[in-house]
């Protein structure tokens, strides 16, 4: 009898441990995605204008301790995600650039897309924009600039909001119904253009775009006034991504600029349509 119940205390303790076993894994779980918040605020840390950045730059724009900043530096660099200077400071290691080039709406787009880019920028001399829509921002993946040509900040991989350029708002007006309305929700008069003032402004230059299948967007900058024209490319589904020209707002001449996006935006499609087919 003292045995039987000796081994049944055995299994009773054993089972407690199992059962106390259960909340350590499911800690594990949030630790892990902590971790993978934790890399990703760090490496979303660079930007255009902090594209090398010591620790103290690290700690400071991701909130992270010193120490726990230092050690997944280090550890992203072992693997190639960061790269460090001689300096000190860490800058985006080759790695990333290899991973981000097998991105289908990424470097697939603009495999199939830079041709037609090319020759469109050859005949404007302007700027030409690719971007895709990512949630409720728009994100550049490619673009061309003559040396020339109106500056612009806009750089491949840069987020911009959907209302404020020619592309943001072609990708806004193909969007999802529920994608248009949380962006109206929160629109403010400063993210768009001079023509836009309200949300209900926004609503009809959106059913304007569909209608017309293109976009002019102003922007009156006082130093640099700028206008865009940018349509849609599509795939065998619908919008993917959205195509514009950015040039100097008195020398942009819709009749010459909008007909030529949209050319090569259709050309774009058939041959993304194209390829889906062949695969």
């Amino acid at each position: 009898m003292e045995r039987r119940l000796m081994v049944s205390s055995d299994r009773s303790s054993t089972d407690r441990r199992s059962s106390s076993e259960e909340p350590p894994k499911q800690q594990g779980s949030s630790a892990g995605e902590a971790l993978v918040d934790r890399v990703f605020a760090l490496l979303g840390s660079f930007d255009s204008e902090n594209r090398a950045q010591p620790l103290a730059g690290l700690t400071r724009r991701t909130g992270m301790p010193r120490s726990t900043a230092l050690r997944l530096a280090r550890q992203l660099t072992d693997v190639g995600a960061l790269e460090r200077l001689e300096d000190g400071r860490f800058v985006v290691g080759l790695r990333l650039l290899e991973i981000a080039s097998l991105a289908p709406r990424g470097h697939g787009l603009r495999a199939v897309a830079m041709p037609f880019m090319e020759d469109l920028f050859h005949v404007t001399g302007q700027h030409v924009l690719l971007a895709v829509r990512d949630n409720d921002e728009a994100m550049l993946v490619e673009r061309l600039s003559a040396h020339d040509a109106v500056p612009v900040r806009f750089r491949v991989g840069e987020r911009m909001a959907l209302t404020t350029t020619g592309v943001g708002l072609v990708l806004l007006a193909n969007a999802p119904a529920e994608v248009q309305e949380r962006v109206l929700r929160g629109f403010t008069p400063e993210e768009a253009g001079e023509s836009i003032a309200t949300a209900e402004d926004l609503r009809r230059s959106l059913a304007e775009i569909r209608r017309g299948d293109y976009a002019v967007a102003r922007r009156a900058d006082p130093k640099n006034p700028r206008t865009t024209a940018a349509a849609p490319v599509r795939n065998g589904t619908g919008v993917v991504a959205a195509l514009s020209v950015v040039a100097p707002s008195p020398e942009f001449d819709p009749a010459a600029y909008v007909p030529a996006v949209r050319a090569t935006a259709r050309a774009i499609s058939r041959q993304l349509q194209s390829t889906e087919a062949v695969r």
